[in-house]
C-alpha cells in the first residue's frame, strides 16, 4: 500500500474553492488596471512621449481633475493590490471558517475599504500634480522638471525607509495574521473598516515611494513597473526589509547628487 493520505474534508475543499474564486477576482481587477495603464490611462496620445518637454499648465476643469484622479487611483489598484492579496485571501478564509457562509461579500467590502484608502492618497497626488503643473514644473511624462524638487523627494523617500512609523506600517503589511488578529471586525461594515485600516497602513508604508512617480514620471511605465516590483519584494519576501534599507540609502544618495547639482546637467 502507498503512503497514507489524509482525506480532504469538505471545509478544506470549500476553502480551496474560495481562495480560487477570490484570487481569480483579484487577478481580473489587477489585469484590468494594468491594461488601462498600458493603453494610456485615458491620456491623449503622445503626451508620455515628450519626457523632456515642460508642459503648459492645463486648464483644471472638473472633467480633467476627474481624469487625473481616475488615472492615479487605477494606477494604485494595479500597483498595490497584488501585495495586499495574501491579506484579502485570509479575510475570506477566516470568514468562511467562523461563519460558515459565503465569504465573498466580506472580501469584497475589505477590498473596497482598502481601495478607499488609496483613493484618498490619489486625491492628494492630484492636488500635488496640480500645484506642480501650475508652476510649470511638470514635464510631458508628468515628472518634476526641477532637480532640487526631485532631489528633495528622493531624500525624503530614502529617510522614510528608516522611519519608525514606516517600519511599523510595514510590519502590519507583511503579517496578515498579526493585522487581522489586532483589527478583526465582523460583518460587511466591519470588513470595510478593516480594509480601510489595512489600506492606511499600506499608504503609510508605500505612500512616499509612490511620490517617486513625480521623479521618474507618472506616465513612465518602466518606472511604474519598477516601483510595483519593489513593493512586492518589500512586503512579501523574507529579505524585503533588508532590501528596503539598501534602497533607502541609495535613494538618499541619489537625492543628494541632484540637490548638489553633481549630475553635470
Amino acid at each position: 500500500m502507498g503512503p497514507y493520505t489524509r482525506p480532504t474534508t469538505s471545509l478544506e475543499a470549500v476553502l480551496r474553492r474560495d481562495r480560487l474564486v477570490v484570487a481569480s477576482a483579484l487577478c481580473v481587477l489587477i489585469g484590468l488596471g494594468w491594461t488601462w495603464l498600458l493603453a494610456g490611462a485615458g491620456m491623449e496620445a503622445g503626451m508620455a512621449d515628450m519626457p523632456d518637454m515642460v508642459m503648459a499648465a492645463p486648464t483644471w476643469t472638473p472633467r480633467y481633475a476627474l481624469l487625473m484622479f481616475v488615472m492615479w487611483w487605477v494606477m494604485m489598484v494595479a500597483m498595490m493590490l497584488p501585495s495586499a492579496a495574501p491579506t484579502i485571501l485570509l479575510v475570506a478564509a477566516i470568514h468562511r471558517a467562523r461563519q460558515g457562509d459565503s465569504p465573498y461579500g466580506n472580501a469584497g467590502f475589505f477590498v473596497a475599504g482598502y481601495l478607499l484608502a488609496w483613493a484618498l492618497f490619489s486625491a492628494a497626488a492630484v492636488l500635488a500634480q496640480g500645484l506642480l503643473g501650475a508652476t510649470g514644473l511638470l514635464t510631458g511624462a508628468m515628472a518634476t522638471a526641477s532637480p532640487r524638487i526631485a532631489g528633495a523627494v528622493l531624500i525624503g523617500a530614502g529617510l522614510w525607509q528608516f522611519a519608525p512609523l514606516k517600519r511599523m506600517c510595514l510590519r502590519h503589511c507583511r503579517s496578515p495574521v498579526m493585522f487581522l488578529t489586532a483589527h478583526h471586525r465582523a460583518g460587511n461594515l466591519g470588513s470595510l473598516r478593516m480594509g480601510a485600516e489595512h489600506g492606511a497602513y499600506c499608504v503609510g508604508c508605500c505612500g512616499f515611494l509612490m511620490a517617486l512617480l513625480f521623479v521618474g514620471g507618472v506616465m513612465n511605465l518602466t518606472w511604474v513597473l519598477a516601483l510595483s516590483a519593489y513593493v512586492l519584494v518589500e512586503k512579501l519576501f523574507p529579505w524585503g526589509p533588508r532590501i528596503g534599507a539598501v534602497v533607502g540609502g541609495a535613494l538618499g544618495l541619489w537625492g543628494l547628487v541632484l540637490m548638489l547639482g553633481l549630475t553635470g546637467a
